[in-house]
């Protein structure tokens, strides 16, 4: 039984035309070969897996090559190739720097740079994770990488650019890889697959590409995995169960629900999807990816950048006619908030089912703050009055039915429109009509759910009454606090914060006052949830704390030296003489 090799080694590439997506770094080194316009020091910097360490390898293959092509690519016949292929060229040194990135190492390098090549032009040197050298070992290399022998070459390698000392930049000719475009990585993997007699759907690799993020190693190695996996037969729906990926039909059928404003039915669609062992944040991820995919196929001068499968690209030209732009980019900020509060949520599930349900109504929130001269009349409940979507305003609502008012005004929402009809008079200069209290209210357009909210606060007012913050009162709180922590089995910090004294600065901001560091930090870690606490039992939202330290001085706390035995022995002889006699008689020592 052969030893299997995996596709990243088995199909490397052994010569510069081989190279997948890197054009402008293979073309610009084959020049620099076929004009003897060698560099004595490279670069190369870039993501994981997109071919800097081979590129280092097929040009020090290259340079030593005794029968290049005109193309500038090595013949792999020569002596120099063969030694090359097989691992024992002595004019290639491979130096892991992850590893050996000490000052001696580097001076064993510095060492080996002053003997001349025994066959070929050129000694290489190639050194992947440079970023990884200390900062000793740079200064040490930083002659030789700027004088080496004219037979010297060092090729540097790194994923982290910005690490690298700018001394090392500037005696470096740069050369940044770019990730993968996806067609590279299909049109790569469907070589393989027809090399290894694989059947894979299109569609398939497609998802393989997204997933690898523009890393071919990455995707060769998910190739490898899948087709172990699946036994050489891979298909869309395999891959997906694999990658552990939602289905995009889930998109399309979430997209269709929130268009036609079905609330019910997406968060029927949620459940179905967590009841199957994804989580939420892999819904709002993969829909923002489908939306931002809506979005291009909208433009066909943005069409290029759609990156997924020919077999779905129809259908996300047809979602796209069904969308609006605004709804859209509404909707993307909507679940970028969303994404990143999501680790923030407790109920993780609800805080998804809330975006759905504001993604559901948000074509009635923007049809209601755009103004429209002609508005759609939305579904009737009850014997409501139809409405005509111009403006929201908060408003006291009288019935006009003879009935008995209430002691208080109720305050009720509804909605209004901003439109006030013009009477026409015969005199020759009118006179305005004067409008009600309420109708001269400036109407505030509803722009979002949190403008709704603000808007009724400040109509409603606030009915809660703030408490003042007193030393009595401040002393309460705390000991509440102190107790609640005490419940919650935290007595370390419960026990410093009893011995804390409290001061009130102003109406708004109180100080804590400690003895040491120690209690500081106590206090300081459980800043977050007191000021929370302390805001709602004060019901001020402007609450402020601060945390002072006055240690003690040490005349308070005297340190007491322990006596000596003669000490001790003279204190007993002063209260009792008669313990000198006894010691006389029975012949002790003191020591």
């Amino acid at each position: 039984m052969d030893k299997f090799i995996v596709s990243a080694r088995k199909y490397r590439p052994q010569n510069f035309k081989t190279v997948i997506g890197q054009e402008h770094i293979t073309s610009t080194l084959k020049n620099a070969i076929n004009q003897n316009q060698l560099a004595h020091a490279y670069l190369f910097c870039g993501p994981r897996g997109v071919g800097k360490t081979t590129c280092a390898r097929i040009l020090s293959k290259t340079i030593n090559c005794e029968n290049r092509d005109a193309d500038g690519e090595a013949c792999n016949t020569c002596n120099s190739c063969v030694a090359f292929d097989q691992g024992i060229s002595f004019n290639v040194h491979e130096l892991d720097a992850a590893s050996k990135n000490k000052v001696e190492e580097m001076k064993e390098l510095i060492d080996q740079v002053r003997f001349a090549p025994q066959s070929g032009k050129y000694k290489v040197y190639i050194v992947d994770e440079v970023h990884m050298l200390t900062v000793n070992a740079f200064n040490a290399f930083l002659k030789t990488l700027e004088e080496p022998p004219p037979y010297a070459v060092f090729i540097l390698a790194t994923t982290e650019k910005h690490k690298i000392l700018p001394t090392i930049l500037s005696r470096c000719q740069i050369f940044d890889f770019k990730r993968i475009a996806p067609a590279d990585t299909v049109a790569h993997l469907v070589e393989i697959t027809n090399k290894e007699s694989i059947k894979a759907e299109k569609s398939a690799l497609h998802v393989i590409a997204q997933k690898s993020e523009g890393c071919l190693r990455d995707a060769l190695s998910i190739l490898d995995k899948i087709v172990s996996f699946t036994g050489g037969n891979i298909t869309y729906g395999n891959t997906l169960e694999h990658l552990n990926i939602l289905d995009e039909d889930y998109f399309f059928r979430l997209h269709d629900h929130l268009q036609s404003q079905t609330a019910t039915e997406a968060l029927l669609l949620f459940e179905e999807i967590h009841q199957k062992g994804f989580e939420g944040d892999t819904l709002l991820e993969g829909f923002a990816e489908f939306l931002r995919n809506v979005l291009v196929s909208m433009d066909p001068k943005t069409i290029s950048l759609l990156e997924v499968s020919d077999d779905f690209k129809p259908r996300y030209l047809e979602a796209a006619a069904k969308s609006e732009t605004g709804w859209l980019i509404s909707s993307l900020n909507i679940i970028s908030e969303s994404a990143i509060q999501y680790k923030q949520a407790r109920n993780k599930k609800l805080h998804v089912e809330l975006t759905l349900i504001k993604l559901s109504y948000l074509k009635q929130a923007i049809q209601l703050s755009s103004g429209q001269q002609a508005p759609e009349k939305k579904k009737l409940t009850g014997d409501g009055k139809a409405i005509s979507f111009r403006a929201l305003s908060i408003q006291k609502i009288e019935t006009d039915k003879k009935v008995e008012k209430p002691s208080a005004p109720s305050a009720k929402l509804t909605i209004q429109t901003s439109h006030q009809e013009e009477k026409k008079t015969t005199s020759a200069r009118p006179e305005p009509k004067p409008a009600p209290v309420e109708a001269q209210r400036p109407v505030q357009k509803l722009g979002s759910l949190n403008a709704l909210r603000n808007r009724a606060q400040q109509e409603l007012g606030q009915q809660q009454i703030s408490v003042p913050l007193e030393i009595g009162t401040l002393d309460e709180a705390w000991k509440k606090y102190t107790e609640k922590l005490i419940v919650e089995q935290n007595h370390s910090t419960a026990t410093n914060f009893a011995y804390c004294e409290l001061k009130v600065v102003d109406e708004h901001c109180f100080e804590v006052i400690t003895t040491s560091n120690i209690q500081q930090k106590f206090i300081e870690s459980e800043k977050s949830s007191l000021i929370h606490y302390m805001q709602e039992h004060f019901r001020d939202r402007l609450l402020k704390m601060t945390v002072t330290v006055v240690e003690k001085p040490n005349s308070e706390n005297p340190i007491e030296k322990p006596l000596t035995s003669r000490e001790i022995y003279s204190q007993m002889i002063e209260k009792n003489p008669l313990i000198q006699v006894l010691r006389e008689k029975l012949h002790m020592n003191l020591e």
